[in-house]
């Protein structure tokens, strides 16, 4: 089934389910009023609300309403936990090859991952409001997985049977500002402001053969100021699948329903050692970083600039038929003023 959050006034909004077209909705007040309230209730309500979309998809519900992206919050307005991964290691091995620095062995086997801020998530419409653009800004196209309760030490093969919901996410990213803060050894704040996620959250039923060893097999689809940009595969090249990211996040605490854990940027290899655009034959790139660094291993220096105030990124995923399946994330960068 699909879900999606619409704005009501209020900090978590309303709960809505999402006709497989995503043409319409209905609300489920009565089920549950919001989507943390769902994911708490999940035994519960579950049935109730896929009973809602069955009924929804075949056209026998009143009080339905035209479904509007431009409406919608992030499926969680704020989480209770967003840790974000680096399942894609060849991303982790451009960025570092780009600099001169040796690769660990143990990022082969041991994921990457930091903790995000998930206060103040954006809508998926929502423009990316920055105080200057030169701070490096860049979009970073992944998926993520919404969970129910996992407990402590849970195994990777028991973890991913805790995926509840799966979504897309726009990892915003300043990179001008990473350096400074990675260099006191503590981690990423600054450089990581509020993400945004898709319009819809679905269940892994939903995606069908499309989800198959915990790991999303589709093309993630970046435009760039309407130009495509990336559509790397999001099952291949994946080094970690989500249960075992969601098992190294829970290694030594529990995870509430509602945790977000992210992908990581969606990158392949192309059978090369750094992959290829799309205007070179290839799938391109999930964010502006990978193209820079091999400008940097192939020509010295970066050329291409990351987002100025003005610039617009679209990341969506199709299915076979060419529908798309969670809606998409469509943002321009816009100059903050307080």
């Amino acid at each position: 089934m699909k879900l999606a959050t619409l704005r009501n006034g209020t900090r978590d909004g309303q709960l809505v389910v999402v006709s497989k077209d995503l043409k319409t909705a209905v609300a489920v007040t009565h089920i549950a009023p919001t989507m943390q309230s769902a994911l708490d209730n999940w035994d519960t309500v579950s049935m109730h609300l896929q009973a809602t979309y069955h009924s929804l998809s075949i056209g026998q519900l009143d009080d339905v309403i035209a479904f509007d992206p431009n409406e919608c919050e992030s499926p969680l307005p704020r989480a209770y936990q967003w840790a974000d991964g680096s399942a894609y290691v060849n991303h982790v091995e451009l960025v570092r090859k780009a600099r001169g620095a040796e690769m660990p062995e143990s990022f082969w086997t041991d994921p990457l991952m930091y903790q995000g801020g998930s206060d103040d998530f954006l809508g998926p419409m929502e423009d990316i409001l920055m105080p200057s653009d030169q701070w490096g800004i860049d979009f970073e196209g992944e998926v993520a997985v919404v969970t129910g309760d996992v407990p402590m030490g849970v195994s990777p093969q028991e973890a991913g049977n805790h995926v509840r919901l799966l979504m897309l996410v726009n990892d915003v990213s300043l990179r001008g500002l990473i350096p400074g803060e990675l260099a006191k050894g503590f981690g990423f704040f600054q450089s990581k402001p509020s993400s945004s996620f898709s319009p819809v959250a679905v269940t892994p039923d939903e995606l069908g053969d499309y989800w198959q060893d915990f790991k999303v097999h589709l093309p993630l689809l970046s435009t760039y100021n309407e130009k495509p940009f990336g559509k790397p595969q999001a099952g291949e090249d994946m080094t970690f699948n989500f249960g075992q990211l969601i098992s190294h996040a829970a290694k030594s605490r529990n995870l509430s329903a509602g945790s977000i854990i992210g992908s990581g940027t969606v990158s392949n290899k192309q059978g090369t050692d750094h992959g290829t655009s799309i205007e070179e034959g290839g799938v391109g790139y999930s964010c502006i970083a990978e193209v820079r660094m091999i400008e940097t291993i192939r020509d010295g220096k970066p050329v291409t600039e990351f987002m100025k105030f003005g610039d617009r990124i679209r990341i969506e995923m199709l299915d076979e038929e060419g529908e798309s399946i969670f809606g998409a994330i469509d943002q321009q960068v816009k100059e903050y003023r307080s």
